[in-house]
């Protein structure tokens, strides 16, 4: 089970580690400070949206529209803390 429980932490932690990535670099996008030409930057982000976007997508139907911000990674980052949390105390 302890086995177990490290595999699915270290899987999270994956997640959130993409979930902060794929946010970086879509403000990064924003601010224009990386060009969305750059055909590097604009894979990753795809390949990482494309991973992500059916996680996010029902926590983005629950959200209330906030306009030009999207708060769906940190509601979905604390939902997988809390989840680790009740993983770990099991």
């Amino acid at each position: 089970m302890p086995l177990l429980v490290e595999v699915l932490g270290i899987i999270l932690n994956a997640f959130v580690m993409l979930i902060i990535i794929q946010f970086v670099i879509g403000l990064l996008f924003a601010f224009n400070v990386i060009n969305q030409s750059n055909q590097f930057a604009a894979q990753v982000y795809n390949s990482i949206n494309a991973l992500l976007e059916p996680i996010l997508r029902p926590v983005r139907s629950i959200l209330p529209n906030t306009g030009a911000i999207d708060f769906s990674p940190l509601v979905l980052i604390i939902g997988l803390q809390i989840l680790m949390a009740v993983v770990r105390s099991v």
